[in-house]
């Protein structure tokens, strides 16, 4: 326990970030530029971690391998079996764009493999989250003999019970994190259950059920399955994979980078499944300058627009589409979903902001909101709001049609945020109906009497567990560029890396004197600034209009900017402080 977090004072909410260099590795920098590494991008690879140049190697050769995740050639040898006996499989997924990308790869490659397989995916208003046994009696209609959890499964002690009561046997694949009891599966891939030593415990849903086909397929070909046909080609579903591990927000270690790198090479070369290309349409982007930040920010959110508002099916008919005439309108219907989230999210926010005002937060080392009227499907969104603007572990409820709150969370550096629930929980037996999730993301659902009481309990956890520095606003950032450095080689080469959760994007920051600047887009600005009497560089300052004092100190992404058919070096301001002058 921090006893001292139980009595320094918080850092109040609205205090503005400070700014920290971040603490580079002197002997792995020298060592990556030895090996041939440009001298800035050894720099920001020191900085995360990287020592050697093997570290970066982005070839599938060099993926951790099967063998090392527990069960997966267990489950390979079942469903090997399972198709040679013509048996029915049904996948089970979630609601999110890693349980949607993870149902489309098991689609694709089990009847690649010549399975029968169907999918099905619980109702988020009606049904609620994994394998339920309300799910299971639905799931039953179809007869299937063997279930597939992709994306969930690992809590659905109840579900799976239900599932072997009626017959059926279930094969967990899930990447959550289990709780004291295992569900009694047939079988179980996790890397991050008991006995697991899989080496990367960051594997999302989706890259869990992908190690496991590649484990099918040897297995396979080891039966002689492939002896008259050719081999399915499993790194042609890199792309859905690649989507869904970032869309999910886990870390990007190394195995993860692996599978990013390799299915942002097949986008960007336009060799994506046609539902991605037809997404990436919809929202006017093109292929060949995605980076892996658009997996998250562009194509996450029109996947996860049908599981928030609708009914997540349409968007696995989306990812699974032969082609493009058939994923357009699936896509165009995804993109007016998206639109409409939008409107529904920006009219919560504002609702939850002007609560927000009214609070003194910085008594607060976390905050539980709750309004009957907002949407249950954009709660997460709203935390991840609320989240940003306090700086406070934040969770979101709603009223759920089975008159329980459905919450969800977004959490800090410093909190553990399903942890944090489970502590919670144990001391409190009896306040949440259900819970789950990870460090960063975590659900929950409770009877509305109990919020007051849940609410009371969870702050008094967090305040227990965090240090007040951990509620500090910190920024950090990879130091200074020269003004020669603010050109195109750096900035394509930045966007050409796998940037992401635990591999942060490059953030730089310096002074510069401010040339010009003027609103535009009705509430941001455009800047011209400049470095040390050089020339200027345009930038652009989101959701301020200013104006700003003539010289500031800036934390800024390099990146390139394409409009109407011009290419530009653009800095995009995170951050800004006044540098006197």
């Amino acid at each position: 326990m921090l006893e001292h977090s139980l009595t320094r004072p918080m850092p109040a909410p609205t205090d503005p970030p400070r700014l920290r260099r971040r603490a580079i590795s002197d002997p792995a920098r020298q060592a990556l530029e030895a090996a041939g590494v440009d001298p800035v991008l050894a720099r920001l690879f020191a900085a995360r971690g990287v020592a050697d140049t093997r570290d970066l190697d982005t070839g599938l050769d060099a993926l951790l391998p099967v063998s090392a995740l527990r069960n997966a050639e267990a489950m390979a040898g079942l469903l090997a079996e399972a198709i040679a006996a013509r048996q029915r499989l049904l996948i089970v997924g979630d609601y999110d764009a890693d349980g949607a990308t993870a149902a489309a790869v098991g689609l694709l490659a089990l009847r690649a493999f010549g399975a029968q397989v169907d999918h099905l995916v619980p109702n988020r208003f009606e049904m609620g989250y994994g394998l339920t046994p309300p799910l299971v009696a639905l799931a039953a209609e179809r007869r299937p003999h063997i279930i597939i959890t992709v994306d969930n499964g690992i809590a659905s002690l109840e579900g799976v019970a239900d599932a072997n009561r009626r017959g059926m046997r279930v094969l967990v694949t899930d990447h959550h994190l289990p709780g004291a009891q295992l569900p009694d599966a047939q079988c179980i891939v996790n890397p991050n259950q008991p006995g697991c030593a899989f080496p990367s415990k960051c594997l999302a849903g989706v890259g869990v059920l992908f190690y496991v086909l590649l484990a099918l397929r040897a297995e396979l070909r080891r039966r002689g399955a492939f002896a008259a046909a050719p081999e399915p080609n499993l790194a042609a579903l890199l792309d859905l994979v690649a989507v869904g591990t970032v869309a999910d927000v886990v870390p990007l270690d190394r195995n993860n980078r692996i599978l990013v790198a390799q299915g942002l090479r097949r986008l960007r070369a336009g060799r994506a499944r046609p539902g991605l290309l037809a997404l990436l349409e919809a929202a006017g982007r093109a292929p060949g300058t995605l980076a892996a930040w658009d997996l998250g920010f562009v194509l996450g959110p029109r996947i996860n627009a049908a599981g928030r508002l609708d009914d997540m099916s349409r968007g696995i008919a989306c990812l699974t589409a032969p082609d493009l005439a058939t994923a357009r309108p699936l896509a165009q219907q995804l993109d007016g979903l998206n639109r409409e989230r939008r409107v529904i999210e920006v009219r919560m926010q504002a609702e939850a902001f002007a609560r927000l005002d009214e609070m003194p937060l910085g008594e607060h080392a976390a905050l539980v909101l709750h309004d009957p009227q907002w949407h249950p499907g954009v709660v997460g969104l709203l935390a991840s709001r609320v989240k940003d603007r306090c700086h406070r572990p934040a969770l979101c409820f709603a009223d759920g049609p089975d008159g329980l709150l459905k919450g969800s969370g977004r959490s800090i550096r410093g909190l553990h945020l399903r942890d944090a629930l489970d502590l919670t929980d144990r001391r409190n037996p009896g306040l949440l109906a259900a819970f789950g999730g990870h460090a960063a993301a975590a659900g929950a659902s409770l009877k509305p009497a109990h919020l007051p009481a849940f609410a009371a309990a969870f702050k008094a956890t967090v305040r227990e567990l965090m240090d007040p520095a951990d509620l500090e606003r910190v920024l950090e950032t990879d130091g200074t560029l020269d003004p020669a450095q603010l050109d195109f080689p750096l900035a394509e080469a930045l966007r050409d890396q796998v940037w992401g959760q635990a591999f942060a994007p490059p953030l730089f920051d310096d002074e510069f004197e401010v040339a010009e600047q003027r609103v535009v887009g009705g509430g941001h600005l455009r800047l011209r600034l400049r470095r040390d009497g050089g020339p200027t560089v345009g930038a652009m300052l989101f959701g301020q209009s200013g104006p700003l004092p003539s010289r500031i100190r800036a934390a800024y992404r390099l990146e390139v900017n394409e409009w109407s058919g011009q290419r530009s070096v653009q800095l995009n301001l995170d951050h800004w402080q006044s540098a006197g002058g």
